[in-house]
């Protein structure tokens, strides 16, 4: 599969279920001794009616079948999940990319110290470990590490992808 035949758009309702089943897979993958807090049906409860509505939430989609997940708050990449049969294809970095275009003054994320291949990602995409804490501040209780990425000074913006849709910008 290439990644020019991914669609990115804003998440809608509809995805809910979708998304919440990526979130659920991806973690388990990505993480498999790291304690989820969160019963599934609490995990697709906070997906259906708190992250949809409130925060700015991404899908990436080939064919018909959702395949990566982001969540921009703010500065921060609050949320970014592929699904496990989908990684290694180059749809992380286009999510990154669109939230360097979404927040082209820098950005902010956090990982857990344990996700080596999260972390190599996210140095490859230009991020910067700036604090690591214990983990007492996260509710998995696992020691994480906080990246921050800032352009480099005359950077020129990243332009939009094929396939990327913003149905809030219409």
């Amino acid at each position: 599969m290439q990644t020019n035949t991914l669609v990115v758009r804003r998440a809608v309702p509809a995805d809910a279920s979708d998304i919440s089943g990526l979130w659920l897979r991806s973690f388990a993958a990505a993480l498999p001794t790291v304690t989820r807090p969160h019963s599934e049906e609490q995990v697709h409860a906070w997906i259906r009616d708190i992250v949809l509505p409130t925060q700015e939430t991404w899908v990436a989609i080939a064919g018909e079948t959702v395949v990566g997940m982001m969540v921009i708050e703010g500065g921060d990449v609050d949320q970014l999940y592929l699904d496990p049969d989908h990684r290694g294809r180059g749809i992380g970095a286009r999510l990154i990319e669109l939230a360097k275009r979404r927040r082209p003054a820098g950005l902010s994320l956090w990982t857990f110290q344990i996700n080596g291949p999260a972390r190599r990602f996210y140095e490859r995409q230009g991020f910067v470990p700036v604090e690591k804490t214990d983990g007492r501040g996260n509710e998995e209780n696992e020691p994480d590490v906080r990246y921050c990425w800032h352009p480099e000074p005359g950077a020129v913006a990243i332009p939009a992808q094929a396939g990327e849709q913003d149905p809030a910008a219409r």
